[in-house]
C-alpha cells in the first residue's frame, strides 16, 4: 500500500510559513520549489552530531532532507517529492533543524 500524496502548501499559508524561515537564513532554491540553507559548525563532530539528531527527527515525521556534509558545513535542500514542491513537512523539518542547531 502506498503512502498518500502530500499536498503542497496552500498559497495563503505559504507566505506565513516561509517568512520566519527566510529570516533565519533559509532561501528559495534556484530553479525548484524548494528551500535551502547552509549550516556551519565548529567541528566535523558537531556537524555530524547535528545531522544524526535531524535524521532521527526526519524518520519520526517520515520526511527526509537532501543534504551534503563537508567537514563542518552541511548544505540542506528541502522539498516534498510527492508534490514536487514545498509542503507543511518541509516547514516542520526546517523549523526543527534550526532548533536543533541552536542559537
Amino acid at each position: 500500500m502506498s503512502r498518500p500524496r502530500t499536498p503542497p502548501l496552500p498559497p495563503g499559508e505559504r507566505d506565513a510559513a516561509l517568512t520566519p524561515l527566510l529570516a533565519t537564513g533559509w532561501a528559495m532554491a534556484e530553479g525548484r520549489d524548494a528551500i535551502r540553507k547552509s549550516y556551519r559548525f565548529r567541528t566535523f563532530s558537531e556537524a555530524f552530531g547535528w545531522m544524526t539528531r535531524v535524521a532521527l527527527h526526519a524518520e519520526r515525521i517520515d520526511h527526509h532532507p537532501e543534504w551534503t556534509n563537508v567537514w563542518n558545513r552541511v548544505e540542506v535542500t528541502l522539498i516534498t517529492h510527492d508534490c514536487d514542491g514545498l509542503s507543511a513537512l518541509d516547514i516542520r523539518l526546517a523549523t526543527a533543524m534550526d532548533a536543533l542547531a541552536g542559537p
